[in-house]
């Protein structure tokens, strides 16, 4: 099913006005590092089927981020361990 298929999928169902929340899963760390890595994962995959310059800069960025959010999550364990 391609993106516009679920987005006109998606338009055809009623707002119930209702707001799922998941549940806090929590290390504040780790919740960051993972939606870092899943914004660059998905950064990664439109940049594989675009192979533009913009999308591999979005990519780059998109990676940087989650490697900055991974030194912040090893950081406290690291200066435990010293």
């Amino acid at each position: 099913m391609s993106v516009g298929e679920i987005k006109e999928l998606l338009e055809h169902i009623e707002d119930t006005h209702e707001l799922v929340l998941r549940p806090a899963e929590g290390d504040e760390l780790v919740v960051v590092w993972r939606a870092a890595r899943s914004e660059a994962n998905a950064a990664l995959r439109a940049w594989r089927v675009t192979r533009g310059s913009e999308s591999y800069a979005v990519y780059r960025a998109a990676e940087d981020r989650a490697d900055a959010a991974e030194a912040s999550l090893i950081a406290p364990r690291c200066t435990e361990a010293a």
